[in-house]
């Protein structure tokens, strides 16, 4: 086959409307191989002989998109001193933007035999492996434009592409469970009237399931198991897995920014689906093993492991970081997506050993004039030493604020010692945040999310149910800070039933009502629940799938969910920009409350807070004031609007609270807006409550308040 000499750049399988180049970074490599594949599985290999900065490359005219295509590098093979070039392995390209097929688990896949790890394995694996294929990246996007809400008006929905769609009725059955699933007008209508105005899908990237799953009949259903940076799931596409995945990907793309959401993708680039040392060789491992993995210098045919998944990639290397900001640059510019929650992130942080919040990684992106515009959502946490780093991360970025999820959670199971640190998560965790010249929006406030219980289960189980994982229950954390309301698991009881159905409106409460971002987890808002299960990573099946049935039987949910959200859309005082400064705020003229303190502790009789009330540890009652009256924000006239004040009565306590309602000086005169003790939060009576008169919280429950004048 002729080939022209090409370019070392791009990366990748290029195609340029008249033939495709080809460009393979190889540092290791003596020789590399381009293998193509007709339609019959034929293979046909041609030799990369141009070689520019360890980067191999060709052109061949004629090759367009459709094609099938892998590598095989041949170069050292010493898994004692980390080389594994091994070319009877097939291996799928690190800049490969689309992938067909899955593997098939063969001991061809491995470099080694399974009876004798000490000697090669040369079997062909091109039989089992998946193939690249040569994309056509042309897309009418038409007027699409990244919809760039602030993070102070944003309402996150983290959500499995498959789980979220695979159940909804109205959806055709070729798109559920897919990208034309997502963009589907009845997801997108339901997102909307719930407020969120960004999707947080949970892996994309091309990804394989565990050879040990698959031999239990399990899969990785999470995804968090990548094998390709630029490739959106094969499985994940109705249309086919010839390229067409990359069309409709950037169609779900477009249909949501039509609507106002923002796409936001977890991204998995501290590990790969190589495993550890006994794993496949699949990509990386077999292209450049020192380049892309972090070896342990006193014996390096070993990975060193922060993330718990076999391998950490080797982000010292300037090859690897490459890889990842132009994964990142490609997933802004040609499909369009508006930000990135990166897993395990403290593991990209990590030069030697110790976490560097001033790390290459972050210099990179914080200069990358494409990167740093976006959103950058840290889990800032990893399996190693020193790896939890919750309020670490510099200032562009923001983090999952492991600390709000598990102090909210103890609250409302009535721990003691919890006021205080509960008062701090609600207004935005100055105390983790402020320090690093970041705001309230730094902190994406949880309750749940796609790995533990979901709101129904937290509510309904005290420990996890996992037996269905095959791992005799070991897996997933026993730290749940949940609280089964009397029973475990499904109840009969009615007061029970009720009492955690006021609990989730609790919880909700809170998130929607806390200064930060709020992060809600699909199906919570219908009462999704996994039976118990709070590692439901390998359950491709009815426990981790939205069940969209429930939308009738949870009718109440769903609609108090929307008023919350409602309630956080129309008042600027619950998403605000600073940190409450407790001083005196407004210019002193006006209604009675305009020279009020911005917020205000309270007790239940009415009285400033003390430090004696703040270390009572059998507190459990609190009424927090907010001042909304010195915030104004422009109306769609353009018009100035003044926020309302409001009163928050939090009752995390067994027996009802009565408060009585602060001075004049907060307010004149006051309306209950939501109360949980209802199954849609509407107070049980329309009334008007003036300073000095009572108000009465029900346990377990929270009244909010709301200024008539």
């Amino acid at each position: 086959m002729h080939i022209w000499p090409g370019a070392a750049y791009p990366l990748g399988a290029t195609w340029d409307g008249w033939g495709t180049n080809f460009a393979l970074f190889s540092e290791v490599a003596d020789r590399v191989e381009l293998c193509l594949f007709d339609e019959a599985g034929t293979e046909s290999r041609v030799e990369l002989s141009e070689v520019d900065g360890f980067v191999w490359h060709g052109y061949l005219p004629a090759i367009g998109p459709g094609q099938r295509y892998g590598y095989r590098v041949h170069g050292r093979y010493d898994p004692r001193h980390g080389a594994r070039c091994a070319p009877s392995k097939l291996l799928l390209d690190p800049y490969g933007k689309a992938v067909e097929g899955e593997v098939t688990w063969n001991e061809a896949l491995f470099d080694y035999q399974w009876s004798d790890p000490r000697r090669p394995n040369v079997t062909n694996s091109a039989p089992f492996m998946p193939k690249n294929v040569v994309i056509n990246p042309f897309f009418d996007w038409g007027n699409d434009r990244p919809p760039h809400i602030p993070y102070h008006e944003t309402v996150i929905y983290e959500a499995h592409v498959r789980g979220l769609t695979l159940r909804h009725p109205e959806i055709p059955l070729h798109q559920r469970g897919t990208y034309a699933g997502v963009a589907h007008p009845a997801v997108i209508d339901h997102l909307k009237r719930i407020g969120v105005t960004a999707v947080e899908l949970l892996p994309v990237h091309q990804f394989i399931p565990e050879q040990a799953m698959v031999s239990r009949g399990l899969t990785n259903y999470w995804g968090y198991n990548t094998i390709g940076f630029l490739a959106p799931h094969n499985r994940y596409c109705s249309a086919g897995q010839r390229g067409e995945q990359v069309g409709e990907f950037k169609t779900m793309v477009k249909a949501l920014h039509t609507a106002g959401i923002e796409v936001i993708l977890d991204v998995v680039y501290n590990h790969t689906a190589e495993g550890d040392h006994r794993g496949p060789t699949l990509c990386f491992r077999g292209i450049d093993n020192n380049a892309y993995y972090r070896l342990d210098d006193g014996a390096p045919w070993r990975y060193i492991d922060y993330t718990g998944c076999g391998n950490s990639l080797n982000v010292r290397h300037p090859h690897s970081l490459q890889l990842i900001m132009d994964s990142l640059r490609y997933w802004i510019l040609e499909m369009h997506v508006d930000g990135f929650r990166f897993d395990l992130a403290s593991a990209l942080a990590r030069e030697l050993h110790d976490v560097d919040r001033l790390s290459t990684f972050f210099d990179l992106v914080q200069q990358d004039p494409v990167v740093s515009q976006v959103k950058l959502i840290a889990e800032p946490w990893d399996v190693g030493e020193g790896g939890y780093q919750v309020g670490n991360f510099p200032p562009l970025w923001t983090e999952w604020n492991g600390k709000y999820r598990d102090t909210v959670r103890d609250y409302w199971r009535g721990q003691p010692d919890t006021l205080a640190e509960f008062a701090s998560r609600l207004t935005g965790s100055s105390d983790l945040y402020e320090t690093s010249g970041r705001r309230p929006v730094a902190s994406i406030n949880f309750v749940t999310c796609h790995d533990g219980f979901t709101l129904a289960d937290l509510v309904s189980y005290d420990a996890k149910h996992n037996e269905g994982n095959g791992e005799d229950n070991r897996d997933g954390t026993d730290d749940n800070r949940s609280w089964n309301c009397g029973a475990e698991g499904p109840a009969e009881d009615p007061e029970v039933a009720e009492l955690r159905a006021r609990q989730e409106r609790n919880f909700l409460v809170t998130l929607f009502l806390s200064q930060g971002v709020p992060m809600l987890l699909a199906g919570d808002e219908m009462g999704r629940t996994q039976a118990g299960n709070n590692n439901a990573y390998c359950q491709d099946n009815e426990i981790s799938w939205v069940d969209w049935s429930r939308a009738v039987a949870e009718r109440d949910l769903l609609a108090f969910t929307q008023k919350l959200a409602r309630l956080r859309r129309r008042h600027p005082v619950f998403r605000r920009r600073r940190f409450f400064r407790g001083v005196y705020a407004g210019t002193g003229e006006g209604p009675a409350g305009d020279n009020a303190v911005d917020i205000s502790w309270l007790t239940p009789a009415g009285d400033e807070m003390t430090q004696g009330d703040w270390r009572a540890s059998y507190a459990k009652s609190v009424a927090v004031f907010l001042n909304g009256s010195a915030i104004t924000e422009p109306d769609p006239r353009g018009d100035r609007v003044t926020d309302r004040r409001f009163l928050l009565l939090f009752n995390a306590g067994a027996e009802p609270i009565t408060f009585t309602i602060p001075e004049a000086r907060l307010g004149t005169d006051w309306e209950i807006v939501i109360d949980t003790e209802t199954p849609r939060g509407d107070p049980k009576e329309a009334i008007g409550f003036l300073p000095k008169t009572k108000v009465e919280v029900a346990a377990h429950a929270i009244t909010v308040l709301r200024s008539r004048t």
